[in-house]
């Protein structure tokens, strides 16, 4: 009677808890599937206003806490593009306040949570790109409604995002091995408490096989063309032409230099840089231009994948599936854009590539990418480590209890902000008399802007998906 009163007593329990704990899982983690879906529709469509409603209305709207940060990033984004932008800022100024929580945040405290479960039972804390964007977006939406002051506030923070990213970062990794030591010395105590076989946390993700399992599966990974640590281009290149325009001039030269040694190859960048350093040198240009942003297609989604890799458990390599995230990359509206004027003074030309919002997403993921691979691990290791404690305890029912908790909980964390584009377009032409711009795309859509005559400005174009309907903004200088 002994031996089965723990089974019949504390089995129940602990399969009740493990039921409870996995369904929560994974209904988090489809519940994430469908709300993107169903967003990225809408949005890609057009459809901005509607897609900010669903994110506010069924996801949050104006709760507070920390909970609803993608879904604000989303809706502001969708906001801005719809031309609401008092709202869209306001909604930019919460998430802000909330991935600055999230950077004051230890990080160790919600490592312990993912690797019960999985990263899709955390709130999502955003992405240093995301912090970045959102502080350039506001900068935009401020210089748009003539607010320029509140504009160089923006973008002066975007740039100081950019520049302690790479502290942030390395905080956060060091708080991670901080917390996965602490974890081993917990089970190390609890193994010998119990005199039971100890696991080897370190050696399971330090494991080289792992990585040779994950290069074949993920072969393109390592292709990834990436920018500086954590530099964003478009960011970079917006902030010297604000400050250009502000008369910042020594500002602006330092930027747009910068810029240029990411982007050389884009004639009209090169031309700016020129254009600063020769007024620096004390000459006048009376020249006045119009420049066009493309704000192209679609950004990255993450895609969960399956592989199996060698988990070691006494002292015994098994082999057992862990679910990672892996990045798909969306397509652009249009090669390009051709821009003309109304008058004599330009010849059409065609928009060329600023800045690739993939290229920034992959920087990113890729330096994430161990982290991820390291939380993925452990948390399969432990669960993996249970079973043989379980199996211990409760003989073969135990272990069939936390097998079945292991694969409702085996899931990857596929959140991003899918709102930003899949790249930045850019061209200039001669300010013109007549104060129209005619901007076309390939297939024959076409919009005619008005711009102020004779002056400086920017219009911002926005397409999702080729066939969808320009918007465009005009910004003055």
């Amino acid at each position: 009677m002994k031996i089965i009163k723990p089974f019949i007593i504390k089995l129940p329990c602990l399969f009740a808890l493990i039921l409870l704990l996995s369904t929560s899982s994974g209904c988090s983690s489809y519940s994430t599937k469908r709300e993107l879906a169903k967003f990225n529709s809408m949005y890609s469509s057009g459809e901005y206003l509607k897609a900010a409603e669903f994110e506010l209305k069924d996801h949050g709207g104006e709760k507070p806490g920390t909970s609803y940060l993608l879904q604000k990033l989303q809706a502001a984004a969708a906001l801005r593009h719809a031309k609401e932008y008092e709202k869209s800022t306001k909604l930019f100024d919460e998430s802000e306040d909330i991935i600055k929580y999230f950077n004051e945040k230890n990080v160790a405290l919600s490592t312990t949570a993912s690797v019960m479960l999985n990263d899709t039972v955390l709130d999502y804390r955003g992405e240093e790109f995301d912090g970045i964007m959102v502080n350039t977006y506001k900068a935009l939406n401020f210089w748009k409604l003539g607010k320029k002051d509140l504009a160089r506030v923006e973008f002066n923070r975007a740039l100081d995002r950019q520049r302690r990213a790479k502290e942030r970062f390395a905080k956060e990794i060091a708080d991670m091995k901080e917390d996965l030591q602490k974890k081993q010395a917990k089970e190390d105590k609890k193994a010998r408490a119990g005199n039971l076989a100890t696991v080897n946390i370190d050696k399971t993700v330090n494991n080289p096989e792992i990585d040779r399992i994950i290069g074949q599966k993920y072969s393109n990974l390592n292709d990834f063309e990436t920018y500086p640590d954590f530099i964003n281009p478009f960011t970079t290149y917006l902030a010297g032409l604000f400050f250009m325009a502000d008369r910042d001039n020594s500002k602006a030269s330092t930027l747009l230099k910068e810029a240029y040694g990411m982007v050389g190859n884009n004639p009209t960048v090169a031309d700016d840089f020129a254009i600063i350093e020769r007024i620096l040198d004390g000459k006048k240009l009376d020249e006045k231009f119009i420049w066009v942003i493309f704000e192209n297609g679609l950004g990255p989604v993450r895609q969960e994948y399956m592989v199996n890799l060698p988990i070691i458990v006494t002292k015994r390599a098994v082999f057992t599936g862990v679910a990672l995230p892996k990045l798909k990359l969306r397509r652009q509206a249009y090669p390009y854009l051709y821009i003309s004027g109304d008058g004599k003074r330009n010849k059409k030309v065609k928009t060329k590539m600023l800045a690739s919002m993939d290229r920034i997403v992959q920087t990113e993921f890729k330096k994430d990418y161990p982290a991820i691979v390291t939380r993925a691990v452990t948390s399969t290791l432990l669960k993996t480590y249970a079973q043989y404690l379980a199996e211990k305890k409760y003989g073969s029912a135990g272990m069939l209890t936390v097998l079945v908790y292991q694969v409702a909980t085996t899931a990857a964390d596929i959140r991003i902000w899918t709102a930003l584009p899949k790249n930045f377009q850019l061209a200039k032409i001669k300010s013109e008399e007549t104060g129209l711009v005619t901007i076309s795309a390939p297939d024959g859509q076409s919009v005619t802007a008005e711009v102020p005559k004779g002056e400086n400005c920017l219009i911002y174009v926005k397409i999702p998906k080729a066939g969808i309907g320009m918007t465009y903004d005009v910004i003055k200088f």
